[in-house]
């Protein structure tokens, strides 16, 4: 039992390892290819969005060059560019400065916005113009080969404006211009039709300054999202673009699929324990009967044979006229018949055994007065049981009802119960015979001083061919089936048995039959 234990553990063991080894692999590249595809998309619809944000700065920054370059005066340049910067909501103002070293720098403000301090304006952005001289220097030489450039740049007047600056135009190749916009006016009212036509109802799309806390979602139905992939939003290097699932993010589903994945290894696995489980009992409950019946062929094989060879050897000296005196030979006779009765129980038992396995014994069901059994059974084998030292006692139930019963297979049960209180009494050799009726049923009751059965035995007792594996229960010789038939016989009354027993203290069988009224 132990090597097929130690298999049946590795048919469970093997196969979930593998699952989850297996499992925990797929699990993983899946999650590297979702991941990397996910990515992948997200951040082809971040720089979409980046790219629009780009394209409406430059086409704005085109609108100032061309109206510079087609002015015919400083003022129709200075009226142009009061326009545009009044036209367009993108712009808060613009700022012109000569050159690097130029202290005089013009302003067009929108005449909505308000300004602090307007003289100190020249001042200040002349600083972050020197502090910025090398990206400016840049400016120049892009614009040399042929290509402006747009450059973010970061002002230090106030949090919530951005700088854009570019250099020269073909009238005014020296010229530095500047764009102040406002980031989260630009976000509400220009970019945010474009957030929600790229988002859909597939995606959110975030603007993010991780400085101040600021937020803005291209849904607004959502709150704040966890963001699962994001980059820096070109034209205000202080915001990022971010993007995320509605929803569950690819993590959420990966998990997901996990868990549903170990919720079905789970199951796997109970039920190949169950299955183990089932086929360990089955084997072991084989093994068992096959010891049992093993066991049952010995001790058979001892029965049968000892009243055989008494039979045949008092026959033998019969036979060869051996005995001189009459009382020997009926001595002899005495023991021939008995040993003749012996074997005969025995092959009842058996034929009877079998019998009801196969479905085939038939019983005799009538109306019976349990009283009337028993007190014959009592008469019979009161003298015997005086013979061998027994008190053997009957109480009679009063008033009992009668019960449908099979006459001889009750007979028989009582006999198999009496049988076993004698095979299992040393000293103190005591059976009872007790009648009486108790919730509805009618009972017979033998009790003994026998040595009684354990506790974890008296579970078994009834099944085919067991027999306890200690003690003077080992010893005793029997093939096993009295009780076994005595539960067979209850059942077919569909009646029950109550066993009561305490090793060395004796033994009480209850038969219980229904008494129908």
């Amino acid at each position: 039992m132990k090597k097929i234990g130690l298999i049946l553990t590795l048919i469970i063991i093997l196969p979930i390892a593998f699952l989850l080894y297996n499992e925990f692999e797929k699990l993983s590249k899946d999650e590297k290819v979702l991941e990397e595809i996910y990515n992948n998309q997200l951040q082809a619809i971040l720089f979409s969005v980046n790219q629009y944000s780009e394209d409406v700065v430059r086409a704005a920054v085109n609108d100032i060059i061309s109206g510079i370059e087609s002015a015919k005066d400083q003022k129709s340049e200075n009226d142009i560019l009061n326009s545009i910067v009044n036209n367009n909501r993108k712009f808060s103002f613009i700022f012109i400065a000569d050159s690097l070293e130029d202290n005089h720098l013009k302003f067009f403000f929108r005449n909505d916005f308000k300004i602090s301090n307007p003289d100190s304006s020249d001042l200040s952005f002349k600083r972050v113009l020197l502090r910025h001289k090398d990206q400016i220097h840049k400016l120049y030489d892009y614009r040399n080969q042929g290509y402006r450039k747009i450059e973010p740049i970061d002002l230090d007047s106030s949090a919530d404006q951005a700088l854009l600056i570019f250099t020269g135009t073909n009238k005014h190749p020296g010229r530095i211009y500047g764009v102040v916009i406002n980031p989260r006016e630009f976000i509400t009212e220009i970019l945010s039709p474009r957030l929600q036509e790229v988002a859909k109802n597939e995606f959110i799309i975030s603007v993010i300054n991780p400085l101040t806390g600021y937020q803005y979602n291209s849904t607004k139905d959502f709150d704040k999202k966890p963001i699962q992939a994001q980059k820096p939003l070109w034209i205000f290097p202080d915001y990022n673009l971010g993007i995320s699932l509605v929803g569950k993010s690819v993590q959420d589903l990966v998990q997901e699929r996990a868990e549903d994945s170990f919720i079905l290894i789970g199951i796997l696995f109970i039920v190949l324990i169950a299955a183990v489980w089932f086929v360990y009992s089955a084997v072991n409950k084989e093994l068992e009967l096959a010891k049992a019946k093993a066991d049952f062929v010995s001790n058979v094989s001892h029965e049968l044979r000892t009243p055989l060879s008494l039979i045949s050897m008092f026959a033998e000296t019969l036979e060869m006229d051996r005995v001189k005196t009459e009382e020997k030979k009926k001595e002899y006779y005495s023991i021939i018949s008995r040993e003749s009765n012996r074997l005969g129980k025995i092959v009842n038992s058996i034929l009877n055994f079998s019998k009801m396995e196969a479905g085939k014994r038939k019983f005799n069901f009538a109306e019976e007065d349990l009283n009337e059994i028993v007190i014959q059974i009592y008469q019979n084998y009161s003298y015997h049981l005086y013979n061998k030292g027994f008190d053997f006692e009957y109480e009679p139930g009063i008033n009992i009802p009668k019960v449908m019963a099979d006459r001889e297979a009750v007979s028989e049960a009582v006999v198999n119960l009496i049988d076993n209180s004698v095979k299992y009494s040393t000293e103190n050799k005591f059976i009872k015979i007790t009648i009486g009726s108790e919730d509805r049923f009618v009972f017979i009751e033998i009790s003994d001083k026998g040595i009684g059965i354990s506790e974890k035995d008296q579970g078994k007792v009834f099944d085919k061919f067991y027999r306890v594996t200690s003690g003077l229960i080992h010893t005793t010789k029997g093939t096993g089936l009295g009780l076994t038939l005595v539960k067979q016989i209850m059942d077919a009354h569909k009646g029950r048995i109550i066993l009561k027993s305490k090793s060395g203290e004796g033994s009480s069988f209850k038969l219980m039959f229904p008494s129908g009224s």
